[in-house]
């Protein structure tokens, strides 16, 4: 039996929470609200943190005592990191990971090729527009930044707590670290120079555990196969993150999974496990799921996960042109088993533009499914636990 032959019924949401943003419009570098781009999420006490695609900052959002998210405050990651396109240069961030008290980040690290927009242009300049392929070189980033507790359940991003600094990998202008490392990998360098959404390098998703970090990439695909990257990672100078070399010269473990050709759109640990988020790699509608990795730490060589170490958690709904699921969390009360899952171009009905406001799914996964187990995460701090699920307009 495969995955999609696995999971036929996708799961209902057992509630929603509203993540209510500041006014977006003041950014005027980005042409959408940050509520329709997001792409990445973590969960730190009563804190949500998430990130837009199209900026160089993430957003932190406060839970209330009604149990959805507000307090918007914006952090541009510039005031940590001298970023090669400033400020304002996009970052394509895909994934973050709140572990051992930073918040790691990782932006794409993916080529893009210019819309065709041919309404807009005409054919013929639709045509040459396509041929286009840019390279932002602030998506080319993987770091941490400390975390500050400042009690209640409120945590703020510092660029020194208690000697733990703001760090990354070394940043140019012109390709990446982590490019530089897979330029002759026999599986992915072919890879390299082709855009995001074309099976192309896309990296889409992060997990740490200590100086372990692993991201999961949505291109490409490989017969079928899903690629996650494994870095052990350290701190030889201050600011600056360097990979270990783990498996003979390489700086990387390499490990693929049979998703039936979907590609990785995030990751969570899940004690020993890793819950991945995976969907479409092309710009279609399609099968989202989260499928469970079993024992994923205790993987120390890079090889192809047997295909019984995969189970599917959920299958997941999706739109038509809208409503695909990008992020997955630990809910607040996670002691059920309970994910929460962000949507990139949300649909009407979870949107409230004058309000600014976007709403998150929780999911609660079938836990009696043969070979699911009940998650063992890290608790939340006492006293932020999520209130009983309130009914939510849908």
């Amino acid at each position: 039996m495969t995955l999609l032959q696995e999971c036929r019924v996708p799961l209902d949401p057992v509630d929603q929470v509203d993540l209510v943003f500041s006014d977006w419009r003041p950014i005027r570098h980005i042409d959408d609200p940050l509520s329709k781009d997001l792409s990445a999420v973590a969960l730190v006490g009563r804190c949500l943190f998430v990130a837009c695609d199209e900026t160089a900052s993430v957003e932190r959002l406060v839970e209330n005592t009604a149990g959805d998210f507000d307090a918007h405050t914006s952090i541009r990651l510039g005031d940590f990191f001298d970023l090669p396109d400033g400020h304002s240069g996009e970052m394509d961030i895909e994934g973050l990971a709140a572990a051992d008290g930073y918040l790691w980040i990782v932006g794409s690290h993916a080529l893009k090729r210019k819309k065709a927009k041919r309404d807009e242009h005409g054919h013929e300049a639709a045509l040459e527009r396509m041929a286009e392929v840019g390279r932002d070189p602030n998506r080319y980033f993987l770091g941490r930044v400390p975390l500050r507790d400042e009690g209640d359940g409120i945590f703020a991003l510092c660029d020194d707590v208690g000697g733990r600094k703001a760090a990354c990998l070394k940043l140019r202008k012109s390709r990446s670290t982590l490019h530089e490392w897979l330029e002759e990998d026999p599986h992915l360098a072919a890879f390299l120079s082709i855009p995001s959404k074309e099976n192309g390098f896309d990296i889409e998703g992060i997990a740490a555990q200590g100086d372990r970090v692993w991201l999961g990439l949505r291109g490409p695909v490989l017969r079928g196969h899903a690629v996650v990257l494994e870095l052990s990672l350290k701190e030889p100078s201050t600011g600056r993150l360097k990979a270990r070399r783990i498996e003979g010269k390489a700086r990387y473990r390499k490990h693929l999974l049979d998703t039936q050709g979907l590609g990785v759109r995030d990751l969570r640990l899940c004690g020993d496990d890793l819950l991945l988020l995976v969907g479409p790699t092309m710009a279609l509608d399609g099968t989202a799921m989260v499928l469970r990795w079993r024992d994923a730490v205790r993987d120390t060589r890079s090889g192809v996960v047997a295909p019984e170490r995969i189970g599917v958690v959920a299958e997941l709904h999706y739109g038509l042109e809208t409503d695909h699921p990008e992020g997955l969390e630990h809910a607040s009360d996670a002691r059920d088993g309970s994910l929460l899952v962000i949507y990139d171009a949300p649909g009407p009905g979870r949107v409230d533009p004058d309000s600014f406001t976007v709403r998150a799914d929780i999911i609660k996964p079938d836990l009696d499914r043969p070979g699911v187990d009940r998650p063992d995460v890290e608790r939340p701090a006492p006293g932020t636990t999520k209130k009983a699920a309130k009914p939510k307009r849908r």
